[in-house]
């Protein structure tokens, strides 16, 4: 069973990403009103469309009302410690969601607030996401065990969400990233010990890439990481996803980015913009995504 928090996918055990999916798939209707007549705290250091738009949309179908607050409004540690803020926001609000830089924030905030703390993304994990990114490859696929995702790029918090939940989901795990940007062999066992079928990594994109159902990528700098964006251009010289990289995969294989994308950096533009891309899907699922994970934490099962 979840905890109270949802601060990395691994607050879930299988049977609950299960029953996640299929809330997510459920109509607005038939999940009821669990937030009527409350509020939502939606606390952004880190600016985002697609989050923002999302969970305010999907607290306000569950009948609540949603409270955007900037990073700098409330000052985490500079105008107030954050468990100042997150014992203050308890008694405002049902459920306390936050973007951040430092994961170690949600963690105090799951610590001091006496109701759900939930990760809108931190510099560890983004389980949003990665709800939207199996949510949209289960509604490709069907069944996702036996199936092969591939991550390329930067093993990155939106790399380690996905892994987990697909791992949970019982897919063969690939990843291909160039050196000192892969994922540890504290990951890789995590994933293992998740129930993925295989895992795998290469330092090779076309490796990784071969057989794959779906392909996976994201920017090479992420906010906050502005400063190196000319190293790790150089570093990731011959990571691009091209229409010869989809060759590789298996046949029908489908591409997917969490996005904002760079077109002609991580992806070609005949690629992220042909056939096999499910982006806009991917990012409409992540409304239907956040509604289903706050319905569940408010109680409501499949």
């Amino acid at each position: 069973m979840i905890n109270r928090d949802f601060l990395q996918i691994t607050d879930l055990d299988a049977p609950d990403l299960a029953a996640i999916l299929e809330l997510a798939i459920r109509s607005i209707a038939s999940l009821g009103r669990p937030l009527e007549g409350r509020g939502v705290a939606l606390i952004f250091e880190k600016p985002s469309n697609r989050t923002r738009h999302s969970m305010e949309m999907a607290v306000v179908q569950l009948g609540g009302h949603p409270v955007y607050t900037r990073g700098e409004e409330v000052g985490f540690d500079v105008r107030e410690s954050v468990e100042d803020i997150s014992h203050v926001m308890s008694g405002y609000h049902a459920m306390l969601c936050a973007r951040v830089f430092d994961h170690r924030v949600l963690e105090r905030m799951s610590t001091s607030a006496s109701i759900p703390v939930v990760n809108m993304l931190s510099d560890v994990a983004h389980p949003l996401q990665a709800v939207a990114d199996v949510l949209t490859m289960k509604q490709h696929f069907g069944a996702l065990a036996g199936k092969t995702v591939a991550y390329v790029g930067d093993f990155n918090n939106v790399a380690r969400s996905l892994c987990q939940a697909s791992a949970m989901l019982g897919m063969h795990i690939r990843i291909g990233c160039p050196s000192g940007y892969s994922a540890s062999n504290v990951d890789l066992d995590q994933f293992r010990t998740l129930g993925a079928a295989s895992v795998n990594q290469y330092d090779s994109l076309e490796t990784a890439v071969k057989g794959a159902h779906a392909v996976h990528t994201d920017t090479w700098t992420s906010m906050g990481q502005e400063s190196e964006s000319k190293i790790r251009e150089a570093a990731f010289i011959g990571f691009e996803v091209t229409e010869q990289t989809m060759s590789l995969a298996a046949p029908g294989a489908v591409f997917m980015h969490c996005l904002p994308a760079h077109r002609g950096q991580e992806v070609s533009e005949q690629v992220i913009d042909g056939k096999s891309s499910l982006i806009y899907q991917q990012a409409h699922n992540r409304m239907h995504a956040a509604r289903a994970v706050l319905a569940f934490l408010l109680g409501v099962r499949p």
